[in-house]
């Protein structure tokens, strides 16, 4: 596929009006252990926010020309700001669909892995604001099933139904092919229950030491990211198209003798390339084991 080919995406289905109370108790919680992820939950009630206020859906991003330039230099603003200078195009286009992707993610991936609800997201339903990059979303419906192997497919599929279009949108601006983009979104979903995971790992470790139990605190730290790594692993085998590979954790020894969880992303996602002295991220294709074991 050439980039600006549309992607193949599941058909849009009706959504209720408004989200389960479960449901948005589960964002509740993701956004107390998630503090990377900048987003507003409104209500039925709520008025959307506007692209004169700066805020563009997922479908305007993807439809609207207009909507996907505002973000786009919003993004360029940001790593300016923050670096010193503006990156070259596609570098800002790649980093602000890494970040629209991991956060969609984790926004569908969530309540998944917190309480085997998964939330039907449509596009029109979660806003990016241009100028900070935060997020705001509508919640609506969710899907529960009995087997958890009908369950990850159709966490699968509500990734793959609200990123489709948007991956569409940026494939010319961050020349990117159609397995690479895909690779992103595989990346970013096995990325975003890593992040939940050791959130939860955090929050288990403080509540046994306020507990005044540091023998807890040792061992139990590190359980809720070995979940979260399982997890993302049943969810992302491999072989679920039109995700290209698999979550494919493995551990790294550090000469402490302590374990750690690491894995190769299947693209680079760009980082390294935002500033003179920025470096490549741990999980990069560039970064050798060597020096993994030397950053960890």
């Amino acid at each position: 596929m050439v980039p600006g080919t549309p992607l193949s995406v599941a058909p849009r289905v009706a959504l209720p009006p408004a989200a389960s109370p479960a449901l948005v108790g589960d964002y509740r919680r993701l956004l107390e252990l998630c503090p990377a992820l900048k987003l507003r939950l409104l209500d039925v009630t709520d008025p959307a926010p506007e692209a004169v206020d700066g805020w563009y859906s997922g479908a305007e991003l993807a439809t609207e020309d207009g909507a996907l330039a505002a973000a786009l230099a919003g993004e360029e603003a940001r790593i300016a700001a923050e670096h010193g200078r503006a990156p070259r195009p596609h570098v800002t286009a790649s980093r602000l669909l890494h970040h629209y992707v991991w956060s969609a993610c984790l926004i569908v991936a969530g309540p998944w892995h917190l309480a085997r609800r998964v939330p039907a997201v449509d596009p029109a339903d979660l806003w990016l604001h241009a100028p900070t990059g935060a997020l705001a979303l509508r919640p609506r419906g969710h899907v529960t099933l009995p087997g958890d192997d009908e369950l990850r497919a159709e966490l699968r599929a509500a990734v793959v139904a609200h990123l489709g279009p948007v991956l569409a949108a940026f494939a010319a601006p961050t020349r990117r092919h159609d397995r690479a983009l895909w690779g992103m979104v595989t990346d970013d979903l096995a990325s975003a229950l890593w992040y939940l995971g050791r959130m939860l790992g955090e929050q288990v470790t403080a509540v046994a030491a306020a507990e005044q139990d540091p023998v807890a605190a040792e061992e139990s730290a590190g359980t809720p990211e070995d979940a979260a790594v399982a997890a993302a692993e049943a969810v992302l085998p491999g072989g679920t198209q039109p995700l290209p590979g698999a979550a494919d954790f493995r551990r790294l020894r550090t000469p402490d003798g302590r374990a750690h969880h690491t894995r190769t992303r299947l693209g680079c996602c760009l980082h390294y390339a935002v500033a003179p002295a920025a470096v490549a991220c741990l999980t990069c294709p560039r970064t050798s084991e060597g020096e993994r074991l030397r950053r960890l």
